[in-house]
């Protein structure tokens, strides 16, 4: 595995998502913020990159209601808003949380 690897997955609180990284650094992100950050073709424009998502379209209040492991390399999140097709790969996780 590498440095990216995390080590514990859970929630921080009742919103937001809490990632321990093998390498003892520990990430926080903020529900909202992790959905607007939703990497999936939906979300996403394949080609140029840019969001397809309109921030006020996303809830105030919207909050993980499940997460789920894809293999070793991501995760799934399945949203209060009903958006369940995001994949977020770890290390995308990481970049973004290296970010802050």
């Amino acid at each position: 595995m590498s440095s990216v690897a995390p080590v514990e997955i859970g929630r921080a609180n009742q919103y937001d998502v809490k990632i321990c990284w093998q390498d003892g650094h520990e990430s926080i992100y903020l529900a909202r913020e992790l959905r607007l950050k939703c990497p999936c073709a939906g979300c996403v424009d394949e080609l140029t990159g840019a969001a397809r998502i309109i921030s006020t379209s996303i809830p105030q209040n919207v909050v993980p209601l499940k997460i789920d492991l894809i293999g070793r390399y991501a995760i799934s999140i399945q949203w209060s808003d009903g958006h369940n097709t995001g994949i977020y790969p770890f290390e995308y996780l990481r970049s973004i949380s290296d970010m802050k």
